[in-house]
């Protein structure tokens, strides 16, 4: 590949759905393709930070799924989560599940020290939302700053993490403003892209509860902001692979049970993509 040329893997959010990412990126290696960049939110930013610390490479990709199977036992994302929101509108103290997460990163090689700086191939880029202005909040383009900082910005979705006041501006999850941050591997250079897209729209488990209709409406939201992203990079010619990553069964964003099925159905989704496509 050219130096001219930046072929960008983009990872959306999705919570436990993102182990379907891990199985797509094995297709993804089996094709021949490289990323130059690494671009992030939520969930994916996870992902795409594991990628860049440990490379692109059976092995790495190896000790993702590894880790992916751990975080069952972590409950990163405790399932009483109307509980822990009651608790935070009353102002009562609840579990830190934010400690829970930063642990894990340290585990996984991700320490409060490492800088971007200290990435070298592929590059990384994290996104958050900054609630002030709705804009994406891209961590990654200054050398200095720090790769947890960024990871837990990204990652920090309530009512499980509070958004966090930063520099004079509140910063939350990734996913809130652009949970498929095409638009944000465009300003990073990218001029070519692979999407891996978690968002699943359908109907959460055939519920009505309050709760899941909420899921639902964030979900539709998420997938309308796909769709503009997407026409961007179409309307800028940037060339883009879409893998749509939506598993047989609908799976809650906070249930880390089904790893190992969500890693096998990634792969054959973005196997079968990739078996269609003539250039890629």
């Amino acid at each position: 590949m050219g130096m001219d040329k930046t072929l960008a893997f983009v990872f959306s959010g999705g919570g436990s759905r993102g182990a379907l990412q891990v199985g797509a990126l094995q297709a993804l290696l089996e094709h021949g393709l490289q990323p130059d960049l690494l671009v992030g939110t939520s969930i994916g930013s996870v992902n795409a930070a594991y990628l860049a610390l440990h490379g692109f490479s059976k092995e790495s990709l190896e000790g993702l799924a590894e880790a992916w199977r751990g975080v069952a036992e972590l409950d990163l994302l405790p399932a009483n989560y109307v509980w822990m929101a009651v608790r935070a509108m009353l102002g009562r103290s609840v579990s830190d599940p934010a400690q829970r997460i930063k642990e894990f990163f340290i585990t996984h090689g991700i320490t409060a020290e490492l800088c971007f700086a200290d990435i070298d191939q592929p590059r990384l880029v994290i996104v958050s939302s900054d609630l002030n202005t709705g804009q994406p909040v891209l961590h990654g383009l200054h050398p200095e700053d720090a790769v947890m900082e960024a990871l837990l910005l990204s990652t920090a979705l309530p009512p499980w993490v509070m958004p966090v006041k930063r520099q004079g501006r509140y910063e939350m999850d990734g996913g809130l403003v652009s949970n498929l941050p095409i638009e944000s591997a465009l300003r990073a250079g990218a001029t070519r892209i692979v999407a891996l897209d978690l968002i699943d729209t359908r109907e959460p488990l055939g519920s009505n509860r309050l709760t899941d209709i909420l899921g639902k409406v964030s979900m539709v939201v998420e997938k309308r902001q796909a769709d503009l992203e997407l026409a961007l990079a179409k309307a800028s010619g940037v060339p883009t692979l879409y893998l749509d990553l939506v598993g047989k069964t609908p799976i809650l964003l906070w249930d880390f049970q089904h790893s190992d099925e969500l890693i096998a159905e990634g792969y054959e989704i973005a196997s079968r993509t990739l078996a269609e496509i003539t250039e890629w």
